[in-house]
Protein backbone atom coordinates (compact mmCIF):
# COMPACT_ATOMS: atom_id res chain seq x y z
CA UNK A 1 0.00 0.00 0.00
CA UNK A 2 2.84 2.41 0.71
CA UNK A 3 4.34 2.02 -2.74
CA UNK A 4 0.87 2.23 -4.29
CA UNK A 5 0.14 5.47 -2.41
CA UNK A 6 3.36 7.06 -3.65
CA UNK A 7 2.78 5.82 -7.20
CA UNK A 8 -0.74 7.29 -7.26
CA UNK A 9 0.53 10.71 -6.17
CA UNK A 10 0.02 10.85 -2.40
CA UNK A 11 2.72 12.73 -0.48
CA UNK A 12 4.53 10.62 2.13
CA UNK A 13 4.93 12.74 5.28
CA UNK A 14 6.31 10.18 7.71
CA UNK A 15 7.31 6.53 7.94
CA UNK A 16 6.87 4.22 5.02
CA UNK A 17 9.80 1.93 5.75
CA UNK A 18 10.18 -1.50 7.25
CA UNK A 19 10.46 -1.54 11.05
CA UNK A 20 13.19 -3.90 12.24
CA UNK A 21 14.62 -6.94 10.46
CA UNK A 22 12.11 -9.61 11.50
CA UNK A 23 8.49 -10.04 10.57
CA UNK A 24 6.34 -7.86 8.38
CA UNK A 25 6.30 -4.68 10.45
CA UNK A 26 6.28 -1.14 9.06
CA UNK A 27 6.80 2.24 10.64
CA UNK A 28 3.74 4.36 11.39
CA UNK A 29 3.08 6.03 8.04
CA UNK A 30 1.25 9.24 7.14
CA UNK A 31 0.17 10.33 3.65
CA UNK A 32 -1.13 13.78 2.63
CA UNK A 33 -2.68 15.00 -0.63
CA UNK A 34 -4.76 11.84 -0.79
CA UNK A 35 -7.78 11.83 -3.11
CA UNK A 36 -10.90 9.68 -3.00
CA UNK A 37 -9.88 7.55 -5.98
CA UNK A 38 -6.53 6.43 -4.52
CA UNK A 39 -6.12 2.85 -3.35
CA UNK A 40 -4.98 4.00 0.11
CA UNK A 41 -8.29 5.86 0.49
CA UNK A 42 -10.51 3.07 -0.92
CA UNK A 43 -9.21 -0.10 0.76
CA UNK A 44 -8.89 -1.30 4.35
CA UNK A 45 -5.24 -1.17 5.36
CA UNK A 46 -4.63 -3.28 8.45
CA UNK A 47 -1.50 -1.47 9.50
CA UNK A 48 -0.29 1.85 10.86
CA UNK A 49 -1.07 3.93 7.76
CA UNK A 50 -3.01 7.21 7.89
CA UNK A 51 -4.34 8.98 4.83
CA UNK A 52 -5.16 12.67 5.18
CA UNK A 53 -7.94 13.95 2.91
CA UNK A 54 -9.09 17.57 2.87
CA UNK A 55 -12.78 18.44 3.26
CA UNK A 56 -15.02 21.52 3.28
CA UNK A 57 -18.14 20.41 5.17
CA UNK A 58 -19.08 17.81 7.77
CA UNK A 59 -21.69 16.40 5.39
CA UNK A 60 -18.91 15.84 2.85
CA UNK A 61 -16.96 13.87 5.47
CA UNK A 62 -19.98 11.67 6.18
CA UNK A 63 -20.76 11.10 2.48
CA UNK A 64 -17.15 10.21 1.70
CA UNK A 65 -16.85 7.84 4.64
CA UNK A 66 -20.05 6.07 3.58
CA UNK A 67 -18.91 5.82 -0.06
CA UNK A 68 -17.07 2.61 0.71
CA UNK A 69 -17.84 -1.08 0.85
CA UNK A 70 -16.06 -1.19 4.22
CA UNK A 71 -17.13 -0.08 7.66
CA UNK A 72 -15.04 -1.65 10.43
CA UNK A 73 -13.91 1.42 12.34
CA UNK A 74 -13.43 5.15 12.05
CA UNK A 75 -11.57 7.84 13.92
CA UNK A 76 -12.74 11.43 14.40
CA UNK A 77 -10.32 14.06 15.69
CA UNK A 78 -11.97 17.37 16.55
CA UNK A 79 -12.36 19.95 19.29
CA UNK A 80 -16.05 20.35 18.35
CA UNK A 81 -18.10 17.69 20.14
CA UNK A 82 -21.21 18.52 18.08
CA UNK A 83 -19.30 17.69 14.89
CA UNK A 84 -18.01 14.49 16.50
CA UNK A 85 -21.55 13.41 17.35
CA UNK A 86 -22.87 14.30 13.88
CA UNK A 87 -20.12 12.31 12.16
CA UNK A 88 -20.44 9.38 14.59
CA UNK A 89 -24.18 9.16 13.99
CA UNK A 90 -23.89 9.64 10.23
CA UNK A 91 -21.25 7.13 9.19
CA UNK A 92 -21.95 3.42 8.71
CA UNK A 93 -19.18 1.81 10.71
CA UNK A 94 -19.06 -0.61 13.61
CA UNK A 95 -16.90 1.52 15.91
CA UNK A 96 -16.16 5.24 15.99
CA UNK A 97 -13.26 6.53 18.08
CA UNK A 98 -13.41 10.24 18.94
CA UNK A 99 -10.11 11.94 19.82
CA UNK A 100 -8.51 8.56 20.53
CA UNK A 101 -7.94 5.28 18.75
CA UNK A 102 -7.90 1.62 19.70
CA UNK A 103 -9.27 2.25 23.18
CA UNK A 104 -11.37 -0.80 23.82
CA UNK A 105 -13.64 -2.17 26.51
CA UNK A 106 -14.24 -5.91 26.34
CA UNK A 107 -17.84 -5.39 27.49
CA UNK A 108 -18.73 -3.56 24.29
CA UNK A 109 -19.45 -5.36 21.02
CA UNK A 110 -16.90 -5.10 18.20
CA UNK A 111 -17.53 -5.70 14.51
CA UNK A 112 -17.99 -3.94 11.21
CA UNK A 113 -20.75 -2.88 8.86
CA UNK A 114 -21.04 -3.66 5.15
CA UNK A 115 -18.15 -5.86 3.88
CA UNK A 116 -16.10 -5.48 7.08
CA UNK A 117 -16.01 -8.05 9.83
CA UNK A 118 -17.93 -11.27 10.28
CA UNK A 119 -20.44 -10.34 12.96
CA UNK A 120 -20.03 -9.09 16.50
CA UNK A 121 -17.57 -10.18 19.15
CA UNK A 122 -17.36 -9.31 22.86
CA UNK A 123 -19.99 -8.02 25.23
CA UNK A 124 -23.44 -9.52 25.71
CA UNK A 125 -24.33 -8.89 22.07
CA UNK A 126 -21.27 -10.81 20.86
CA UNK A 127 -21.98 -13.75 23.14
CA UNK A 128 -25.43 -14.19 21.61
CA UNK A 129 -23.76 -15.50 18.44
CA UNK A 130 -22.62 -18.54 20.41
CA UNK A 131 -26.03 -19.36 21.88
CA UNK A 132 -28.81 -21.52 20.55
CA UNK A 133 -32.33 -20.72 21.67
CA UNK A 134 -34.91 -23.43 22.15
CA UNK A 135 -38.54 -23.36 23.20
CA UNK A 136 -39.95 -26.42 24.97
CA UNK A 137 -43.69 -26.70 25.63
CA UNK A 138 -44.88 -29.59 27.78
CA UNK A 139 -48.46 -30.50 28.58
CA UNK A 140 -48.58 -32.39 31.82
CA UNK A 141 -51.48 -34.82 32.32
CA UNK A 142 -53.07 -32.69 35.02
CA UNK A 143 -52.91 -29.44 33.00
CA UNK A 144 -56.03 -28.27 31.31
CA UNK A 145 -55.69 -26.90 27.83
CA UNK A 146 -57.58 -23.74 26.91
Amino acid sequence: YIEEGKKEGARLLAGGKRHGNKGWFIEPTVFADVTDDMTIAREEIFGPVMSILKFKTIDEVIDRANDSVYGLGAGVVTSNIDNAIKVSNGIRTGTVYVNCYDVFDSNTPFGGFKDSGIGRENGELGLRNYLEHKTVIIKRPDDSMP
